[in-house]
């Protein structure tokens, strides 16, 4: 049997070196020009071909030694062949298998969830990434890893971090099943003690409206054109269903009624599309059955959606063939559907006019949900009129105890106590 191990003639330096060939396996056959997979036209299968690995090295011994290592390595089932490939080029792999059967929206959380590791560890090659690696990205994504949805440079939430790491450490599971590394070096990576009292520390505080507050706002914005949807977004509609709200088939004007979760309009960034245009519109349903449920319209809430469906009317009116008759409840005076980024601009503005502490919208729907919790409302109805599935996730996340109610809880105790 010939010498596998060839003498290779001096290079320009004088010196000689050893070089061998070896078969690691076998890949899916490309086409050189487009670099598609080619198919077997019978079998619809890849074609598959040799993978050979060239091992060149200065003495003859340490050739020999490398053989014989990879030879261990592939009858253990434990050999990895050297690749290029870096994390960003693996996001973009994992990507493309894990959003193959889930909503645009969805999809769209994944990528931007992924955005902190391209950032800080997209340029390394997957095959010399080390638990000290990701354990560094984890403390940077904590102390300074925020690129958006606040002010770029501060800390990222224990729950941003820890849905990124979920999705890196799922991204490596897949190179290891295609054989591109030995082990998740992600899979034991944890966020530190420290870690998470300092991103404590930097997290904001959102605090509710109070009773007072709700009051005010409401007094200060009646006969405004937005009263109404201000009032859908406070009787806890979330702020993508308040924008994809129709009056037909959603709002029942007669039996004082609107369907919520039917339809709903979220903003999906998409890094694939051109700068300007990332931001687009996307519809769906509610995640869940409990996210779809009909609403029995509190009075002053009706008495606003009528007077805000008759102004919509005389709208269309006076503005002839430029009225744009999308059927949406929210719309501008040209009946143009509202996004919810101007839904949230518009609330923040009315804020500031009324002189009211700024807050989220869903700091709003929060106020809500905890005065109806706490004004005897049972537990079960405010997580139904929430769109809820998970009674708990209700009273853990949205019903604030206030100052009002736990006075109120005093004077009952005062009752048992006397």
């Amino acid at each position: 049997m010939p010498d596998p191990i060839k003498k290779l003639p001096p290079n320009r330096r004088g010196q000689i070196r050893y070089r061998a060939v070896i078969d690691i396996g076998y890949e899916p056959q490309t086409d050189k020009v487009t670099g598609e997979v080619i198919t077997d036209p019978a079998t619809g299968e890849p074609k598959m071909m040799r993978k050979q690995l060239t091992i060149t090295k200065d003495t003859k011994t340490a050739v020999k030694d490398e053989l014989a290592r990879i030879r261990h390595q592939r009858s253990a089932g434990t050999y990895v062949a050297p690749a290029k490939m870096t994390v960003s080029a693996l996001l973009d792999l994992w990507l493309k298998s894990a959003t193959r059967d889930v909503e645009e929206a969805t999809a769209s959380n994944y990528d931007n969830a992924l955005r902190p590791v391209r950032k800080y560890l997209g340029h390394k090659p997957v095959q010399e990434l080390s638990e000290e690696d990701v354990e560094a990205f984890i403390d940077w994504m904590v102390s300074e890893g925020r690129q958006r949805g606040g002010k770029p440079g501060t800390g990222l939430g224990v729950r941003s971090v820890r849905l990124t790491l979920g999705r890196l450490r799922s991204a490596l599971n897949l190179a290891v099943r295609r054989g591109l590394v030995v082990r998740n070096v992600a899979e034991h990576v944890t966020i530190s003690k420290q870690a998470k009292e300092k991103a404590q520390k930097n997290a904001a505080t959102h605090k509710p409206w109070n009773e007072e507050e709700v009051k005010r706002f409401l007094e200060g914005i009646q006969g405004h054109r937005s009263y109404a949807p201000m009032l859908l977004a406070l009787i806890a509609e979330r702020p993508a269903e308040v924008c994809g709200a129709r009056w037909s088939p959603d709002v029942d004007l007669t039996a004082g009624t609107i369907a919520v979760g039917t339809n709903t309009r979220t903003i999906v960034y998409d890094r694939t599309a051109e700068r300007g245009q990332r931001n687009k519109v996307v519809e769906k349903g509610a995640k869940t059955e409990a996210g779809k449920r009909t609403l029995p319209l509190p009075k002053p809430v009706l008495r606003a959606l009528k007077a805000f469906r008759a102004a919509q009317v005389a709208e269309k009116l006076a503005a002839g063939e430029a009225y744009e008759d999308s059927g949406y409840v929210l719309v501008d005076d040209l009946g143009r559907p509202w996004k919810t980024d101007k839904l949230r601009r518009e609330a923040h503005k009315l804020m500031a006019t009324t002189g009211v502490r700024k807050v989220r919208l869903y700091d709003a729907r929060h106020a809500c949900l905890s005065w109806m919790a706490n004004n005897g409302v049972p537990d079960t109805v405010v997580s139904a009129w929430a769109g809820h599935s998970d009674l708990g996730f209700t009273k853990r996340t949205y019903v604030h105890p206030d100052p009002q109610s736990l006075r109120a809880g005093s004077e009952k105790l005062a009752e048992l106590l006397s």
